[in-house]
Order: C-alpha cells, then structure tokens, then sequence
C-alpha cells in the first residue's frame, strides 16, 4: 500500500484538528504535514532539507502573509510542483476565488461548513470531507 503525504496549508488550529482527526480515520497510510500559510508552506516545499513533496494539498484560501491564491499562482509557475493535486477548503463563497482556483487547475473546492448556532465549525461534517473527498482524491492517485 501507498503511503501519501498530505501538506496542510490552514491557519485555523481547529480545522487543522478536525482534518488531523478525520485522516486517522482513513485506512490508508500517510504522512501530515501542516504549514500555518502560504509562505510557510512554499518555504516547506522548497527547503531541500525538509523534502516534502505532497500527494496532495488541503488548501485555505484566507491566511496571513501569503494567502491560498499567491500560494496556488506560485506552485502553478514552478515545473516541480504544478502537477500536484490541491483541494481549496475554504470559508470564502466569493465566485471570483472559485473561478481563479479553477483556472489555476485545483482537483476540488469546498466552502467550510459552519453552523448556524454561534457561528462554530461543524466537526461533522469537515469529517464528512476529508471521509469522502479526500479518500477519493487519494485512491485516484
């Protein structure tokens, strides 16, 4: 069996927990790593040391010093990274942000569930997510 590594590109601790929960569900066998945004996530895959090369990117769009999208164009120009499959998990309903992560060849997009009580994340369903979305993205690969 495959091992994957998953990069996880969230600066939200709660997602980053709830994705973190939901793969241990998986059967499959992976390595998580977790990057708090952008640059930080660019700076992983570039650092010679660290050699992460995801199978996938779970991807937020909305972070500090460099969001999902500056991330997205960036991988997109580099050779080495251009064919790895991103997913957008995202609070932003925005068209524009749907259409230009489109454009930049991701393999899905997702609005984060929140509920309507108190405005919290809804554990369920993010599991939900990562049960059937991601268990689909990786056994295409």
């Amino acid at each position: 069996m495959k091992k994957f590594t998953i990069l996880l590109v969230e600066d939200d601790e709660l997602d980053v927990i709830s994705v973190g929960r939901s793969l241990k569900k998986l059967d499959i066998d992976y390595s998580l790593f977790t990057a708090y945004n952008g640059k930080e996530a660019f700076d992983m895959l570039n650092d010679p040391q660290q050699r992460v090369t995801p199978d996938v990117i779970l991807l937020d769009l909305n972070m500090p010093k460099m969001n999902g999208i500056e991330f997205l164009k960036a991988i997109r120009a580099d050779d080495r990274f251009r064919t790895i499959k991103v997913f957008i998990m995202t609070t932003s309903a925005e068209s524009g942000d749907r259409i230009t992560t489109e454009q930049l060849g991701i393999s899905g997009f997702i609005i984060k569930p929140l509920s309507y009580t108190g405005n919290s994340k809804r554990t369920d369903s993010m599991d939900s997510f990562v049960q059937f979305h991601l268990r689909k993205i990786l056994n295409e690969s």
